[in-house]
């Protein structure tokens, strides 16, 4: 008994280490796409859209991006830094999903559905 509560607290203390690992490069990636963005709109002096016009969809940010738009280029980094603590959910699921913790796996996909909603609710502006 006593070895499956350590392999348990082992596999635990490794999750913990892939969710601070996801945040870490989550805020990382995202601060180097914001980064890059930034250099560009400074280098260019353009935003790459007309007047005070910015891509808020993600299609639009997307192509903006790939034509290399400073401004797409850093809502890409925000998205990036947006969808981060959702990765950490999905993952916090897996490690309670593992713990055979039903109580806390049902909380946390509830929190992702909720998660999942403002997020598209948010992408379609409604």
């Amino acid at each position: 008994m006593q070895e499956k509560q350590s392999a348990t607290a082992t596999e635990m203390a490794q999750v913990e280490t892939i969710i601070g690992r996801i945040l870490q490069v989550g805020v990382v990636l995202s601060a180097i796409v914001m980064g890059v963005g930034l250099v560009i709109l400074l280098a260019t002096g353009d935003s790459g859209y007309a007047g005070h016009t910015v891509p808020l969809t993600m299609a639009a940010i997307l192509v903006g991006s790939w034509q290399l738009k400073s401004y797409a280029i850093m809502m890409l980094g925000m998205y990036c830094l947006i969808l981060t603590p959702v990765l950490r959910v999905v993952v916090s699921i897996y490690a309670f999903y593992k713990e055979r913790d039903h109580l806390y796996v049902a909380i946390t996909t509830a929190v992702l559905i909720i998660l999942m909603i403002a997020l598209a609710i948010g992408l379609t502006g409604k």
